[in-house]
């Protein structure tokens, strides 16, 4: 195999596990899921022994990441994506319901930002790569990094809490008018605020509520989870949910809507918003618009 890329680790006050470290270190393998590939293949080396996610970095290590020796062939995805804001650094695009952000298929949102955004000019440039996840049938926004300092700093954002995300959802019976959800996820602490903003009758579900939800964590799956937890799942899910209260063919009744945070190379003031779906819309007339 063939050495594409060395880094030299930075003195760190604490060891910190390398699959954490690693991410935006190299152009061409930026981010935390594709730092675990790269390890998975055996592609990354730390002072000459195969690296491991649970590695500590102290600083001074030799990493080394190598070129498979396996040629793929590349196919760019003619999916067409719509971009809400670019600049050089990142860029904010919204995935429709029913398609993946990332992994082994071929239609992933991962695989259209290439066609659909414009490449970046900084030296440190990297093809763009999702920031967070969306679940497959969550529509919403997304945040991309174009670059790997751009990557390695907005998922520090992420993870001291300081990029805002507001979801929207329609769930099923009577509930209370605002509360907290405080309910473990993954054996993980995990919270959610969430304000009824509208409830209508249903012949089939009683009520259906339109909740605007705000994750204070980033657990996996955590908004369902969480509504679920205290009996009012999400319209349309087919995992959380009683299936005697399943809605079939409409699919999952959860939308991200708004993404907030201090930009971190210029520091501006970032603050997108998606209106709803039609399919929510149909059911909350007075909604049809909240950005």
């Amino acid at each position: 195999m063939k050495i594409i890329e060395t880094h030299i680790a930075k003195k760190q006050e604490k060891p910190i596990r390398f699959q954490e470290y690693g991410v935006g270190i190299f152009n061409t393998v930026s981010t935390k899921s594709a730092i675990k590939k790269a390890i998975k293949k055996e592609l990354i080396f730390i002072d000459g022994i195969l690296a491991t996610t649970s590695k500590y970095i102290s600083g001074g290590e030799k990493i080394e990441l190598y070129k498979s020796e396996k040629i793929a062939t590349f196919k760019r995805l003619k999916l067409d994506v719509e971009v809400l804001y670019e600049d050089d650094f990142l860029a904010i695009i919204y995935k429709p319901a029913g398609i993946l952000v990332s992994g082994n298929k071929f239609v992933t949102i991962t695989n259209a930002l290439p066609r659909n955004l414009q490449k970046s000019t900084q030296k440190v440039a990297v093809k763009p790569q999702p920031i967070h996840r969306l679940d497959y049938p969550t529509s919403g926004l997304l945040l991309v990094g174009k670059t790997s300092s751009a990557i390695q700093k907005l998922s520090l954002l992420f993870k001291k809490k300081k990029i805002q995300k507001t979801y929207y959802a329609i769930t099923i019976g009577n509930m209370c008018s605002a509360g907290v959800i405080h309910f473990k996820v993954d054996h993980k602490n995990a919270s959610t605020e969430f304000k009824v903003l509208q409830s209508v009758k249903s012949e089939r579900f009683e009520n259906l509520n339109l909740v605007e939800l705000q994750p204070k964590t980033g657990r996996k799956h955590q908004l369902r989870k969480h509504l679920s937890s205290i009996g009012h799942q999400i319209l349309g899910d087919k995992i959380y949910g009683k299936s005697d209260l399943i809605l079939k063919g409409k699919g999952l009744y959860l939308h991200a809507a708004k993404l907030e945070f201090e930009h971190p190379i210029t520091n501006k003031k970032i603050c997108i918003c998606k209106n709803l779906p039609k399919k929510f819309s149909k059911i909350f007339i007075n909604y049809s618009d909240i950005c």
